[in-house]
């Protein structure tokens, strides 16, 4: 199953990697005629049709690919619905084919986890192995796209908290090389990086490697809030036709100045690391002042800036695509103006541009996507490698650090884990985050009313109850709870069967539990901080059952047995 899902990961990859470029290349011609005016017109045009296809084929907001597959691991049993098999290969080359500044790996690897999953739906696969095989899928996408089968399994592994051992290294080994193989067999020796190492580590330039680790720790925080703030932003917009009118006359402005911001931007990454500066910058309005580097780094420097703003505008507008591939082209611009900068300053400092630039990338990757060890080890695939390895580590180690002291949680994360709904590496934290609410409501209780006597409540609740507690309800609304304790004196004293009420017994339960709002975790600190055995579960104001302590612990030990076996 790793190997099939490798291969069907790949092949979805290079589909939606070839459909891309097509659309890319029949635009091309139309843009240069315009001398870039189409560039108003195209992002537009792009969203409309991803805003068609949405609204009377698709029918479902797409959400973002990662999150949606993390919340389907946490949440879902790793079901994912069928429509997200094509939705992203439809919806994603109209994006980044029309100038959406997004990427194609998100797609991807949501694509082929929406085959895996399908698939494991079919075979009757357990919920544990469906979830392996989902990270089998990204493992193949990712190889596929970069050739890169190690990154590929360490994307897995950090990304989708994925509990690492020897039975879950062998499938998503198999996977990513099938992925690899998937992408040799259709593109044969084609890669996204046709870059070779002129160059190694040099000690007299570790110093200038922790500059790099900083700039890219910040401009990570930078990358993460602007993405929120910007989505935030375009909130108040209720129609999605007025999101995709001003998202894309927004995008179409920035392409027209920084035409290196269209599509995914591999182009202009290879450019860099060539050496060919002013034709990644392609033709800006300033292209008659480039012959001062000052202007060339300020134009780079602008990309670092609005490859973010172009990205999260291409979201918020409608348009589907992948935060990673963006966050290397960020990483690729902001490591070779440090590099210029440093190489034009006139202090006599020399480095290699095209060394600073790839590691800007992994500086980048560490600190948005909060994985650090795919970024040191995608960028040593690419070179083909290891010679850069110590200022990979050194970068990308100093970003991660900025970055998760500054952000617990990152453009995926965030809002999963506001909710309850992410898994982590934490496996006590991973277990109640799998756990259903729902499986551990008992509603077996025989209610009461406060005005009943406290001889009915014994004749026509206690006596036909196997439980030593008793919701006290009006009208579906808790007000309190009787203990059996509370009455156990009385229960025998019939003189007080018909002068006592229910209400003169009952009291205020220790605390509530939220149906709708609280998490696993909450439910489990509840229990902790009360100190009682059962607590009551409010739906709505009414009441729906209660927990127990007793029921709660024995779901967590079976999760947790299924969980790590």
């Amino acid at each position: 199953m790793s190997v099939l899902v490798g291969f069907l990961a790949g092949l979805v990859a290079v589909t939606l990697k070839n459909l891309t470029y097509f659309i890319e290349a029949l635009l091309e011609k139309g843009i240069s005629i315009s001398q870039n005016q189409l560039y108003f017109i195209l992002p537009v045009m792009g969203l409309a049709l991803v805003y068609l296809y949405v609204k009377f084929i698709h029918k479902h907001p797409l959400g973002h690919a990662i999150s949606s597959i993390l919340f389907s691991l946490s949440k879902n049993k790793g079901l994912l619905d069928i429509k997200k098999i094509y939705s992203p290969l439809i919806a994603a080359p109209l994006t980044v084919g029309f100038g959406g500044s997004v990427g194609l790996l998100g797609p991807a690897i949501e694509s082929g986890a929406a085959v895996s999953s399908n698939l494991s739906r079919f075979f009757h696969i357990e919920a544990k192995t469906r979830s392996l095989l989902i990270a089998c899928a990204s493992a193949g996408a990712i190889a596929s796209i970069f050739q890169s089968p190690i990154a590929a399994i360490i994307f897995a592994v950090e990304v989708f908290s994925l509990d690492l051992t020897m039975l879950s290294v062998l499938p998503l080994l198999l996977a990513s090389i099938s992925g690899v193989l998937t992408s040799y067999f259709f593109l044969g020796n084609e890669t996204l990086f046709n870059f070779s190492l002129s160059e190694g580590f040099r000690l007299e330039d570790t110093l200038f490697y922790i500059v790099l680790g900083l700039g890219t720790g910040i401009a990570s925080v930078y990358f993460t809030k602007m993405y929120f703030w910007i989505l935030s932003l375009f909130k108040p917009f209720k129609s999605p036709k007025y999101k995709l009118l001003i998202g894309g006359i927004a995008i179409g402005a920035m392409l027209y100045v920084i035409p290196p911001l269209y599509g995914e931007g591999f182009g202009f990454i290879n450019d860099l690391l060539d050496g060919r500066a002013l034709i990644a910058l392609g033709n800006t309005p300033f292209n008659d002042y480039l012959d001062n580097i000052w202007v060339v780094i300020a134009l780079l420097f602008g990309i670092t800036i609005f490859k973010a703003i172009a990205m999260t505008t291409t979201f918020a507008a409608g348009g589907a695509g992948g935060v990673f591939i963006p966050t290397m082209v960020m990483g690729s611009a902001l490591g070779n103006v440090v590099a210029k900068i440093i190489n034009n300053i006139g202090f006599g400092f020399q480095v290699n541009e095209s060394n600073f630039t790839l590691i800007g990338m992994a500086g980048l990757i560490a600190g948005v996507i909060h994985a650090p060890l795919t970024a040191i080890f995608l960028i040593a695939e690419i070179t083909g490698g290891y010679q850069l390895f110590v200022p990979l580590m050194i970068t990308a180690s100093i970003s991660y650090l900025i970055t998760k002291n500054t952000l617990d949680y990152t453009i995926y994360t965030k809002e999963l884990a506001a909710k309850g709904e992410l898994l982590t590496h934490n496996k006590d934290e991973a277990v109640l985050t799998l756990m259903q609410l729902d499986d551990v409501i008992e509603t077996n209780f025989k209610s009461v009313h406060p005005e009943m006597t406290l001889g009915e409540m014994l004749h026509e609740s206690v006596s036909k109850s196997n439980r030593n507690i008793f919701p006290v309800l009006v009208e579906k609304r808790m007000v309190g709870v009787v203990l059996l304790d509370d009455i156990r004196e009385f229960m025998f004293d019939t003189k007080k069967y018909d002068s006592t009420f229910v209400k003169d017994y009952m009291h205020r339960p220790p605390e509530f539990i939220f149906y709708t709002s609280d998490s696993m975790k909450q439910v489990m600190q509840k229990f902790q901080d009360s100190g009682a055995w059962n607590l009551p579960v409010i739906k709505e104001d009414e009441y729906l059952g209660f927990v127990s302590k007793s029921k709660l612990l024995t779901a967590y030990r079976r999760k947790l047995i299924t969980y790590t076996r």
